[in-house]
């Protein structure tokens, strides 16, 4: 009977560990997350899941190509995934669907381009970075809520896990800007 007894209570134990593990781990170290809808299209698609790196910017700021996971500046409940294109005290415009960083035009071969978006110049500030979606006609981003705080940022997406044939990491191509 005592052997019964403490065959439980070594599982229960085991089982609350693991528990405790996982929620340590999600809170502070990774976090999976769901793509929904075409703003990162064609890096991304809708019903993807992605693992989250939320420890990497707590040693580095973030980099220009990063895709990252924010909260919505505007609706602090609701998490958006875009692309980091511009950092503190650069000055970011767009001309014609094209991309201009410190008036470098900036070469994105992920971008699905819509060819009439105008915004800018904006000197980003210090603590915030300007996102953009890689589907830049279907996208809610920087140009429309603004550059983004910096402690908005949960991480960065570095895995697709889901579904099987896509399962890769994503790398961030070198945005080369002067």
């Amino acid at each position: 009977m005592d052997r019964q007894r403490g065959w439980w209570r070594d599982a229960v134990q085991t089982v609350l560990l693991a528990g405790v593990l996982a929620l340590l781990i999600r809170l502070f170290v990774v976090e999976p997350f769901r793509v929904d809808g075409p703003s990162m299209e064609p890096t991304l698609f809708t019903g993807e899941r992605l693992l989250v790196d939320k420890v990497s910017y707590r040693f580095h700021p973030p980099r220009r190509g990063d895709v990252v996971v924010f909260r919505n500046p505007r609706n602090l409940r609701e998490d958006y995934i875009k692309r980091v294109v511009a950092l503190p005290g650069d000055t970011v415009e767009m001309r014609l669907g094209r991309l201009y960083v410190n008036g470098q035009p900036v070469p994105e071969p992920y971008v699905l381009r819509d060819g009439i978006s105008t915004y800018g110049p904006e000197q980003i500030p210090p603590g915030y970075c300007f996102v953009l979606g890689d589907n830049r006609a279907n996208s809610r981003d920087s140009r429309f809520f603004g550059p983004v705080p910096l402690h908005l940022l949960k991480g960065r997406a570095w895995l697709i896990f889901w579904p099987p044939r896509r399962v890769h990491i994503l790398t961030a191509p070198a945005l080369a800007v002067p």
